[in-house]
């Protein structure tokens, strides 16, 4: 089944017509650059004949204004001209001397790397060689494409990162709707559970039965309240987190399997912060979860508290398989799993619970063989 192929064709054909532009704009900058530079040759021929014309010319003998006003009117362009007696001479180059020899034949070799020598002669005759380099116009043309496509792959890498933002943008309206018609959804059985459980309790049914349903309407209470408050900024309360992550901790292990041993510890006694109660333990829940998979049902699982720089710092650490260095930051991406059953969403609404609700951060701390340890950092009230 073709899903979007319309979105499909229209990025293929502007990434098409956008190699064509650069490729066009490439070709034409290099065109551009050797016809100048053939230009550029030609005004130094004819140099080198009006050069020509002076060293035949005798000492008595005037030369034409022509010829001086081509000599002199080249101001741009380095060049080097050295005579058949072995004398050099220079031109429209301040930074070096005609004494100096070795930078002289420095400069040469550059030349002649550049552009073919000119060979002055008359009538058999050897007068002279004429070498030059590129004038300064034609340097920064030679670098022009360079700064073309850094600028395109600058102005690339802001469009890629628009239509990546703009994605992420969409997809976390998708779950945020898909969790508020979840929350939705529950609601109406739910209320219909509520009146059900009353009716049992005046049938003079066992307490404990009634009990026991109400514990489980109350936990779809829970998770209905949490999905309602995806998508929309939940209320903060000032909130002890250690006795917080101490409840939430506590109810996984009264309901996972004996196999895994729990394991709460703390050097904070108490910390307060800015606090939503239901999406918190939710975020605890997904973590320990997490672990447990990771061991697949059998290990330890554990929590320490730990005071930070102005803040509390939450480690949850289990001893599972690990996680490769390199996936420490695409597990949080949505949609990212390394389960063959998951919506690749838990760790990706825990870090949008943790960091753009409460402000706070949440990073792999360490994953090896021996387990893996989430750090969570919350921001302490003073």
């Amino acid at each position: 089944m073709k899903i979007n192929p319309p979105g499909k064709f229209s990025n293929t054909f502007l990434l098409i017509s956008a190699f064509i532009i650069v490729s066009l704009i490439l070709w034409n900058t290099n065109s551009f650059f050797r016809k100048f530079k053939e230009e550029e040759r030609h005004k130094m021929e004819i140099w080198a004949t009006a050069q020509s014309e002076l060293l035949r010319s005798s000492e008595n003998q005037e030369l034409g204004t022509l010829h001086l006003k081509v000599l002199q009117r080249n101001t741009t362009t380095p060049m080097i001209l050295v005579n058949a007696d072995g004398s050099v001479k220079i031109n429209n180059m301040p930074k070096v001397s005609p004494e100096d020899s070795t930078r002289i034949q420095d400069k040469i070799r550059d030349f002649q790397a550049e552009n073919k020598p000119i060979q002055i002669d008359y009538q058999n005759e050897h007068l002279a060689t004429l070498y030059y380099g590129n004038s300064e116009v034609l340097n920064k043309l030679k670098y022009y494409p360079i700064a073309l496509l850094l600028i395109i792959l600058l102005f690339g890498a802001v469009i890629f990162f628009f239509f990546k933002t703009n994605k992420v943008s969409e997809q976390n309206k998708l779950w945020a709707g898909m969790a508020k018609e979840t929350a939705h959804q529950i609601g109406t059985p739910l209320t219909s559970l509520l009146g059900w459980n009353e009716l049992l309790k005046s049938e003079a049914v066992n307490p404990r039965i009634t009990s026991e349903i109400e514990k489980d309407i109350g936990r779809l209470q829970t998770i209905t309240e949490r999905f309602s408050q995806i998508g929309s900024m939940p209320k903060l309360e000032s909130r002890d987190i250690v006795a917080e992550t101490k409840n939430a901790f506590e109810y996984l292990q009264t309901r996972s399997s004996r196999l895994v041993t729990f394991t709460f510890h703390t050097k904070v006694e108490s910390a307060k912060v800015s606090l939503n109660e239901s999406l918190y333990h939710w975020t605890i829940e997904n973590l320990v979860k997490n672990g447990i998979d990771a061991m697949k049902g059998k290990g330890e699982v554990s929590i320490e508290i730990l005071q930070g720089n102005q803040c509390v710092n939450i480690l949850v650490c289990d001893t599972g398989h690990g996680i490769p260095r390199k996936q420490f930051q695409e597990i949080f991406n949505p949609g990212f799993t390394t389960k063959k059953r998951g919506w690749g969403l838990g760790l990706s609404l825990v870090k949008r619970i943790v960091e753009e609700y409460h402000q706070g951060k949440i990073k792999v701390l360490s994953s090896g063989k021996e387990g893996t340890v989430m750090q969570l950092s919350f921001k302490t009230l003073s």
